[in-house]
């Protein structure tokens, strides 16, 4: 795919660029080289390629720092819901904003 001087003259226009004729062969010449370098990539066979996680995966083994989904923190709700206007089934009551 090729763009031509009048697809960067759309381009420059929804873009509200003013290009003048070097700016905007530059501008061709650099899209056209950079749709090169993607229809280059898309040629790639990477359908034995395992997805990676994250880049530094291909050069060494990466473990992730989480920690375990466990409750650290107390039940506090009924200390919590006594300065509440209103509960009920130990849910905070809130007025109707939507009708």
């Amino acid at each position: 795919m090729a763009l031509t001087q009048d697809d960067i003259a759309r381009i420059a226009n929804l873009a509200r660029l003013e290009l003048n004729q070097n700016e905007s062969e530059r501008m061709l010449t650099g899209l056209n080289q950079f749709f090169e370098v993607v229809e280059q990539m898309r040629a790639v066979d990477t359908s034995s390629v395992t997805p990676l996680s994250h880049p530094v995966a291909a050069i060494q083994e990466i473990a992730l720092r989480l920690r375990e989904d466990v409750v650290s923190e107390p039940d506090n709700r009924e200390a919590n819901q006594k300065s509440a206007p209103a509960v009920e089934k130990g849910y905070f009551l809130v007025p109707k904003v939507i009708e």
